[in-house]
C-alpha cells in the first residue's frame, strides 16, 4: 500500500487547502513522498509565520493571501483540512476538470498497512479514543491515537513512510483514530478494521443545510468495511441504530436500556451495574459502574466502546479494569478544576454543542452555576431549558450567543449576561454556596473571544486557580 502510492504521487503536483495543524502534517507526508507540494491559506503570510517555520519552504510552495485559491488551478490532487469547507466554489470547478479533492485523513490512511480503529460521534469521541489507546498502550501494544483529535493521522504515515523507506515495520501495532464529519466529507479509500458511531445530535449547522447531511457525513466511516471488519453502533439512539441495517461487516452494538438484539454479532451492554461484552460467542464481565472513575451515564457508554475495541484488539481483561479505575477523564471535559470554600469549580469547555451541555448538567446532582455562550453552531437552545430550570441555580452567559440562549429559556429567570468569562467566574464565586458546582459547559463554539475550546478552557482553569482561597 505504502509503495504503491509513493510511487503514484512521486512529481505529481498536489495543493493542500488550509495552515493549520493538519494542513502543516499532509505537506509534510506529501513532500516525503515525493511529490510538488503548495499550501494555499486566505490567510497572510504574517498571520501564519509559526506554521511555515515547520515546512522547508525551499521545497514547498506557497500561495497566501486573497489570490490563495490561484493554487488550485494547477493541482492534479487536492487535499483539504477539516476547516475548509469541502463546497468551496473553487474545489467544485476543480472537480469539474476532473481533479480529486480528499481529505488529509484520506491521504494518510493511504499510507499505512495496520489495522485502523475509527470513532466518530457528535460527543465522548475525544474520551473513548483516549481510553482506546490506553488500554492499548497499556496491554504491551505499539499504538498511535490521534486524527481529529491531538496529532494529524498524517504525522504517523511520515513515520510509516519513512520506515518503509528503510526496510523497516511500520512502527504501529494499530492507528487509533478520531474522526469528525468534516474529515469523512471527503474521503474515498479510508477504510477502518473497528469503525464505530458514539451518536449524532444536532451539531454544525452552520456547515450543513440539514441534520441528514451531517449524519450522511458521519455514516461514510463505513463506507469502504468489509466482511472482516467491525461496525459499531449506538443501539439507544435512535438517529444512529438504523444506519446498521446498510452496512457490511461484523456488527456491533452498545446499549445501556436493553439486551443486544438479535441482528448485532456482539458488543456492550448493562447487567444491571455490571459492564458486560460479548464478543464471537463469548461475554466478558468488564466491571462495575462504579469501579468507573469518570463520572457521567454518558461516560459509561464511552467505556463499553471502548472496552469492545480493546478487546477485539487482545487486550486482557485485568488491563481493560485497571485503566477504568484510574483514567481520570480529558482535559476540558467535565474536569474538576479545584475546590474552593465548598464549591466546585468544574471545566466542561469541550461542550460546544447543546447535547454535550445536557450530558454534563445531567452528571452533576448537586446545585449548578452554569456559564455559557460563546458562538452559535445552530444548536437548538430551548432544548436546555427544562434540565437547566431543574439543575442550574444561576445561569450566567457571555458571548455572542448570549441572547440567543437567555431567550430559549422560557419561564427562567435566574440568569445573568456578563461581558467576559472573568465576570462570569467572580460572579459565580462570589455567589455560589458550600455544596454547589460552577460549571463552564458553554453549549457553543469557542471563536468569538478564544483560539478554540482549549484556550477557553485554560483561561477559566486560570481565572479559578487565581480566585482568593
Amino acid at each position: 500500500m505504502v509503495a504503491a502510492d509513493t510511487m503514484q504521487l512521486a512529481g505529481t503536483r498536489v495543493t493542500v487547502v488550509g495552515l493549520a495543524r493538519s494542513g502543516v502534517a499532509a505537506s509534510r507526508l506529501l513532500r516525503e513522498a515525493g511529490a510538488r507540494v503548495t499550501v494555499a491559506d486566505r490567510k497572510e503570510r504574517g498571520e501564519v509565520l509559526s506554521q511555515l517555520e515547520t515546512l522547508d519552504q525551499s521545497v514547498v510552495q506557497f500561495s497566501l493571501g486573497r489570490h490563495y485559491e490561484s493554487a488550485l488551478d494547477s493541482a492534479d490532487l487536492i487535499v483539504i483540512s477539516p476547516g475548509v469547507p469541502y463546497r468551496m466554489e473553487a474545489l467544485e470547478r476543480a472537480r469539474q476538470r476532473g481533479v480529486k479533492v480528499i481529505s488529509e485523513l484520506d491521504l494518510a490512511s493511504r499510507f499505512l498497512s495496520v489495522p485502523i480503529l475509527a470513532l466518530t460521534g457528535t460527543n465522548g469521541k475525544s474520551t473513548t479514543v483516549t481510553l482506546i489507546g490506553k488500554m492499548l498502550e497499556d496491554s504491551g501494544k505499539r499504538v498511535f491515537v490521534g486524527g481529529n483529535l491531538g496529532t494529524a493521522l498524517s504525522e504517523a504515515a511520515i513515520h510509516a513512510l519513512q520506515a518503509m523507506k528503510l526496510g523497516q515495520p511500520c512502527p504501529y501495532d494499530f492507528m487509533v483514530v478520531e474522526v469528525s464529519s468534516f474529515q469523512l466529507e471527503t474521503v474515498e479509500r479510508f477504510h477502518p478494521w473497528i469503525a464505530g458511531i458514539l451518536n449524532v445530535t444536532v451539531d454544525h449547522q452552520d456547515r450543513y443545510v440539514s441534520i441528514d447531511e451531517y449524519i450522511a457525513a458521519k455514516n461514510r466511516i463505513f463506507e469502504k468495511l468489509t466482511a472482516s471488519d467491525y461496525a459499531m453502533f449506538n443501539l439507544d439512539d435512535p438517529t444512529v441504530a438504523p444506519l446498521r441495517k446498510k452496512v457490511k461487516g461484523g456488527l456491533l452494538g452498545f446499549t445501556r436500556t436493553h439486551t443486544l438484539p438479535d441482528d448485532v454479532a456482539g458488543g456492550a451492554y448493562l447487567d444491571q451495574d455490571r459492564i458486560m461484552v460479548t464478543l464471537k460467542g463469548k461475554t466478558h464481565e468488564v466491571g462495575y459502574r462504579h469501579e468507573v472513575k469518570i463520572i457521567g451515564d454518558h461516560n459509561i457508554e464511552n467505556v463499553m466502546v471502548a472496552s469492545t475495541y480493546a478487546l477485539l484488539c487482545g487486550c486482557p481483561l485485568t488491563v481493560i479494569r485497571q485503566v477504568l479505575q484510574d483514567f481520570p477523564g480529558l482535559e476540558h471535559a467535565l474536569e474538576i478544576v479545584r475546590d474552593r470554600r465548598g464549591v466546585r469549580f468544574v471545566n466542561d469547555s469541550k461542550g460546544t454543542n447543546v447535547d454535550a451541555t445536557l450530558k454534563a448538567l445531567e452528571s452533576i446532582d448537586q446545585p449548578i452555576w452554569l456559564i455559557a455562550g460563546g458562538r452559535d453552531k445552530g444548536g437548538d437552545f430551548s432544548r436546555l431549558a427544562l434540565s437547566i430550570q431543574r439543575r442550574v441555580k444561576r445561569l450566567l452567559l457571555i458571548g455572542e450567543a448570549a441572547p440567543l440562549i437567555a431567550s430559549a429559556m422560557g419561564g427562567y429567570l435566574a440568569i445573568d449576561r456578563v461581558g467576559t468569562l472573568k465576570e462570569a467566574v467572580e460572579l459565580a464565586a462570589s455567589g455560589a454556596e458550600t455544596g454547589d458546582v460552577v460549571l463552564l459547559s458553554p453549549a457553543c463554539a469557542s471563536f468569538d473571544m478564544f483560539l478554540d475550546y482549549q484556550d477557553r478552557g485554560r483561561q477559566f482553569k486560570a481565572l479559578v486557580q487565581s480566585l482568593p482561597s
